[in-house]
């Protein structure tokens, strides 16, 4: 079991999210850089939806009543065991008693902390995330608070790991940047408005950089930059969106929708970034400048292809690795 002592805004429980839901107004929910939470329960020898928690800023400080075994994963933040300073992308086993801290993230936003067999709370509709708009999910529902102890499922016989290492971040370049630099340009694919709005948009979506502003969240980031115009008024009826869709309110600055996305809604869409890419949005600070590009279908099917290859690849050397060397 461990106990918070002291946790940063919106610290939640999150999984790979609650699908199958949306045409009944449920949310996806999961984890805001989903890639980072999958590589920390391959690591723990977890199924890859184990539940972690998910500490935005990562800062955090926490106390260990049992002895049980994590990994840390995500955003970059000064991690110290027992004031002991500890690697980042580490997995350890902790002992009652154990202090672990991690100081604001220096690069990224989002750090998970996830435990051998996954955070212990029941599951809704299928899934462990919590869901703050809803208020369900994960613990009561809500984000997590200093007192808040969080158990472990138990691992079967034979499948608890032991044993402290490091995971070097550059070996991840195939399919992820742990130095969550904001240069490269986030892919989009066009969407069924985005012949409505003007040339002069659709040019300056990508040659501009968007600021993202203080009032974004898991719902939505909102982008500042030059004014995206339509041709002509438009006035639509609500309809469904996703994670990563790129809508245009009245005001012309984008919104993106993210994890905790509304499921419909009526401002003209402009595109919708592709799956490939919404970790880099995920671990996006407030206050960076994005870069966007414009990819086709085909574009965003292999980048999808090739990212899962690599990443299934690593995982499976990876778990080689660790039944190999015994950890």
């Amino acid at each position: 079991m461990i106990e918070l002592i002291q946790t940063g805004p919106q610290a939640s429980i999150q999984d790979l999210g609650r699908r199958g839901y949306l045409a009944q107004g449920v949310g996806t929910a999961g984890a805001m850089d989903k890639v980072a939470l999958e590589l920390a329960n391959c690591m723990l020898g977890n199924p890859p939806q184990a539940a972690a928690v998910e500490f935005t800023y990562g800062g955090f400080d926490l106390r260990c009543h049992s002895d049980i075994t994590i990994a840390l994963t995500g955003a970059d933040c000064e991690v110290r065991l027992n004031g002991r300073p500890v690697s980042g992308w580490t997995r350890l086993t902790l002992r009652a008693d154990d202090r672990l801290s991690a100081g604001m993230a220096r690069r990224g936003m989002r750090a998970y902390l996830a435990v051998s067999g996954g955070i212990r709370v029941p599951a809704v509709l299928g899934s462990a995330s919590t869901d703050m708009k809803g208020g369900f999910g994960g613990l009561h529902g809500r984000a997590l608070e200093a007192g808040d102890r969080l158990e472990a499922n138990r691992q079967g016989p034979g499948k608890e790991r032991n044993g402290e290492f490091s995971l070097d971040p550059a070996l991840l370049a195939d399919f992820y940047d742990a130095s969550y630099t904001p240069e490269a340009p986030i892919r989009f694919l066009p969407a069924t408005e985005y012949d409505l709005f003007t040339d002069e948009a659709h040019h300056t979506f990508q040659t501009d950089t968007w600021e993202i502003q203080p009032d974004s969240n898991r719902i939505g980031y909102r982008l500042s930059g030059p004014v995206l115009k339509t041709r002509e008024r438009l006035e639509l009826f609500s309809h469904g969106i996703l994670p990563g869709t790129i809508q245009v309110p009245p005001s012309g600055q984008p919104v993106i929708q993210l994890a905790d996305a509304n499921t419909c809604g009526g401002y003209p869409k402009f595109g919708a970034v592709i799956g490939a890419d919404l970790w880099r949005i995920g671990q996006s600070r407030l206050g960076e400048r994005l870069r966007f590009t414009a990819v086709t279908r085909e574009d965003a099917l292999a980048a999808r292809r090739d990212a899962a290859d690599a990443a299934r690849a690593f995982h499976a050397r990876l778990a080689d690795d660790i039944r190999i060397l015994g950890l």
